[in-house]
């Protein structure tokens, strides 16, 4: 076999600037999905990176019908403390469950005694809070919380970037928060300021923060009732399974209808950034099938015309007792070395432009978010991928052309002008 691979290089060596010409059509395939995969995949990972771990967890659980009116935030579909404890118990001994958070949804309209307008409302408990949604502190602007501190406290709000800036509010002026509760009576209570927080792509940039308490009493709710819990687990990639186990359990908790009582979402039904995930994986598959349709026809193109340039060798080697299984490894072998060689020096070049990118730092702005970094990272189980998908189509590709030598007979070979 070993010698089959030695006579399949050198003939791609007698014929340089086809051999050339063709691996160089493989590095680029294979050195632009490289590239775009790492791109991609770092875009996508980033991304849901800060959606989950600042904003929206990695699920979240409600009362059932609650999902379906989420844009209006209903208050007549909170959970009741009753609910919230039996939820948590589930929580505190479901494996794979890292953190959970209460949490209070309300619209409200904010004030600073000149101007006004309208923001939507997250109610939590800040140290809870901040064990689901990790990055939650590096968000804010002005006003970040120490070492060990809250990041607000009874008393106080946190107020979206965007919004101060247009009713021009700084970390301890005093606003006014009026809200409509679930019997449309009107309450309104005082508030400092206590920071003001980056905006992400939740509607208008106008999301902002008030103590949990605070808002139960704004509202004038019963003791220890919520609209949803946010919920952190220990391993993303097991987020899945988490979900299913959880579903199941929370399943088994009936309505007075007879129907499950709490419905469960992962972070992909709860964010619009799911669908351009999905756009990305889509963008990958399709980028890998014209990288393999580059393979396939360069590597297919090449063999041909070996295999018409070298009839009359061919037939030698036929007349020489060569047998056709050998004749046919020696083409395959040379398909194979072309997609070796491609593929090497395209993911050389692929990983030397990640690299590159990563150097680089370059920034790009998404949603409301800017100054983002591209930090591409290097998979080396997707590497291993492309490299098994490039070297299968370069011996599939070799197939014909090689099936087509061995079946040539040494007389009608020789004669071949």
């Amino acid at each position: 076999m070993l010698n089959i691979f030695k006579i399949a290089l050198r003939n791609l060596a007698r014929y340089k600037r086809r051999t050339a010409l063709t691996s160089l059509l493989i590095v680029i395939g294979v050195c632009m999905v490289v590239m775009f995969s790492g791109l991609a995949g770092s875009f996508k990972s980033m991304m849901i990176g800060i959606i989950t771990d600042s904003s929206i967890g990695h699920l979240q659980i409600h009362r059932k019908g609650y999902f379906s009116s989420i844009d209006t935030m209903p208050l007549n579909l909170n959970m009741k403390g009753q609910g919230y404890k039996k939820i948590a118990e589930t929580l505190d001994t479901t494996p794979g469950v890292e953190a959970y958070a209460p949490r209070l949804k309300l619209g409200a309209v904010l004030s600073n005694y000149i101007e006004s307008t309208n923001v939507r409302l997250s109610a939590i408990d800040p140290k809870r809070e901040t064990a689901v949604c990790t990055s939650l502190a590096g968000r804010m602007k002005q006003g970040a919380p120490g070492p060990g501190e809250d990041l607000l406290r009874k008393g106080q709000v946190v107020v979206p970037e965007k919004v101060a800036k247009s009713l021009g509010m700084k970390p301890g002026d005093s606003v006014v928060l009026v809200a409509t509760n679930k019997d449309g009576s009107v309450n309104g209570m005082e508030f400092q300021i206590a920071g003001i927080i980056e905006d992400i792509m939740g509607p208008g940039g106008k999301d902002a923060y008030m103590h949990i308490e605070d808002a139960r009493s704004l509202l004038r709710t019963e003791p220890g009732e919520v609209t949803e819990i946010v919920v952190r687990v220990s391993d993303f990639n097991k987020l899945k399974p988490v979900a299913g186990s959880l579903t199941a359990t929370l399943g088994e908790v009936k309505n007075k209808k007879g129907q499950p009582a709490f419905e469960l979402h992962t972070w992909d039904k709860l964010s619009p950034f799911s669908n351009i995930a999905n756009m990305i994986d889509l963008m990958l598959v399709t980028v890998k099938i014209v990288m393999v349709a580059i393979v396939l026809i360069s590597v297919l193109n090449v063999m041909l015309m070996s295999v018409f340039e070298r009839v009359r060798e061919i037939g030698t080697i036929a007349a020489m007792g060569t047998s056709p299984g050998t004749i046919m490894s020696l083409f395959v072998a040379e398909g194979m070395l072309l997609g070796v060689l491609g593929t090497a020096l395209g993911l050389i070049l692929g990983v030397g432009g990640l690299l590159a990118f990563k150097a680089a730092g370059m920034a790009f702005s998404f949603g409301r978010m800017d100054n983002l970094i591209v930090r591409p990272d290097i998979n080396p189980g997707e590497m291993l991928f492309l490299s098994a998908i490039v070297l299968v189509a370069s011996a599939l590709a070799a197939l014909q052309p090689a099936w087509k030598a061995s079946r040539m007979e040494p007389v009608d070979a020789l004669g071949h002008v």
